[in-house]
């Protein structure tokens, strides 16, 4: 029998899992309106609230419309829509699984089928990586807290400095990935421009938005920022590669 990455069997078993969290995310929602009404918030009010957040939800469900397809034509839907619905990003889940096809000799975007085996090792790398993140929380979660707050009390500027660096540690380590292949352009190959070249397409839409924000006071702007720079993004890629290739 032949594998599919887009069996019915894994269609059903990934929205098992989802089913799961959307029912604990509609408990939680239950839990947090019963308690607004017992601590006095208006109804009204809570139905605004509601709403509102709804509403934009739809901005980085966008996002996450766009980083399913982008997978799908590699690894079918079944895995990238449950990856990306429970724990996941577009930017982890597609390098962890470049990685692994790179590692099998495979190439990301050009994969017309995976073996049950290739399969396996791809949602393994995929998920047994990023779970590190769950069980490292609850065990150096509240001691680097407390250090930061010590840190905090004891000089605030060096504190935010310190914030500040570890997430520019962890944005470079992404960038890093873009640049990974720049050097082909000094041998005469441009396809090396190509990432570079696209990042720079979404950060310009990202610093437009920002302005936009800033000049007309539209905070609901930020919030879309992110999928329209990924679109734009995507789309750029399109002239960019056939330029460039």
């Amino acid at each position: 029998m032949t594998f599919q990455v887009n069996s019915p069997v894994l269609f059903v078993l990934a929205g098992l899992i989802i089913a799961a969290v959307l029912a604990q995310s509609v408990y939680f929602l239950v839990k947090a309106w019963r308690r607004g009404l017992a601590i006095g918030m208006d109804r009204e009010k809570l139905k605004r609230i509601a709403i509102t957040s709804a509403v934009f939800t739809v901005a980085p469900a966008v996002a996450i419309v766009i980083s399913v397809i982008t997978l799908s034509k590699d690894l079918g839907v079944p895995l990238p829509w449950l990856r990306l619905s429970v724990v996941g990003s577009m930017s982890y889940e597609t390098i962890a699984a470049t990685n692994a096809e790179s590692a099998m000799g495979l190439t990301f975007g050009q994969v017309s089928s995976l073996t049950a085996s290739q399969y396996v090792t791809i949602v393994s790398v995929m998920t047994l990586s990023i779970m590190v993140g769950i069980w490292l929380v609850p065990v150096v979660g509240k001691k680097l807290q407390s250090g930061l707050i010590t840190l905090e009390n004891r000089d605030k500027k060096w504190s935010e400095i310190f914030s500040a660096s570890m997430f520019i540690g962890m944005i470079s380590a992404f960038v890093g990935y873009v640049f990974c292949d720049f050097s082909v352009v000094f041998a005469g190959d441009l396809s090396g421009l190509i990432p570079p070249l696209v990042m720079a397409v979404s950060a310009l839409i990202m610093c437009l938005a920002g302005l936009a924000v800033k000049t007309f006071q539209k905070s609901w702007i930020s919030d879309y920022a992110l999928p329209v720079s990924l679109i734009a993004g995507m789309a750029a890629a399109i002239p960019i590669t056939a330029w460039l290739s």
